[in-house]
C-alpha cells in the first residue's frame, strides 16, 4: 500500500528511467557487541546506533561522532599522548549511559507494538505525539 503510493507520486520523475542495480543492506538494530578494536572505534550506523522501530540513525550518528571526538580530545591531554582502546571505551561508556535506556525502551515498544499491522499503526500514531518525541530524543 505505502510503496505503491510512493511509486505513484514519483512516477512522473522516474518515467523512462532504467534500474541499474538493486541493493540492500540490513540496518543494524542493536549496538554492536564490540565497538572498539585497538585504536579504532565505531560510531553511528556502524556501531549499531539505529532505532530499529523507525530506522532513524542520523541523530545518533551525529551524537556518537561528537561524543567520540570529545573523548579523544580529553584523553589525549591536549595532544600530548596517543589514545588507546581504554581511552575509546570512555566514549562508549558515556554513550551507553546516556542513550542505552532509550534503546531498551524502544526495543520493548517494538516487541509490544510490532505484533500486527493494527498495532504497528497505533505505534506510528503514538510516535507522532510531541511529548513522545521529546522524551525519546
Amino acid at each position: 500500500k505505502y510503496q505503491q503510493g510512493i511509486r505513484d507520486r514519483a512516477a512522473v520523475r522516474i518515467e523512462g528511467g532504467e534500474i541499474l542495480r538493486v541493493e540492500a543492506h540490513p540496518i543494524p538494530e542493536h549496538p554492536r557487541p564490540w565497538r572498539v578494536k585497538d585504536r579504532a572505534t565505531l560510531i553511528g550506523d556502524a556501531a549499531g546506533y539505529v532505532t530499529k522501530c523507525s530506522g532513524e540513525g542520523i541523530y545518533f550518528a551525529a551524537k556518537s561522532g561528537r561524543m567520540c571526538a570529545q573523548s579523544i580530545v580529553e584523553r589525549t591531554e591536549g595532544g600530548t599522548r596517543m589514545v588507546d582502546d581504554r581511552d575509546l571505551y570512555d566514549y562508549i561508556n558515556k554513550f551507553d549511559a546516556k542513550y542505552g535506556p532509550t534503546y531498551i525502551v524502544l526495543d520493548a515498544l517494538q516487541k509490544l507494538f510490532y505484533t500486527s499491522d493494527a498495532a504497528r499503526e497505533s505505534f506510528v500514531d503514538l510516535c507522532e505525539e510531541r511529548y513522545v518525541q521529546q522524551v525519546t530524543f
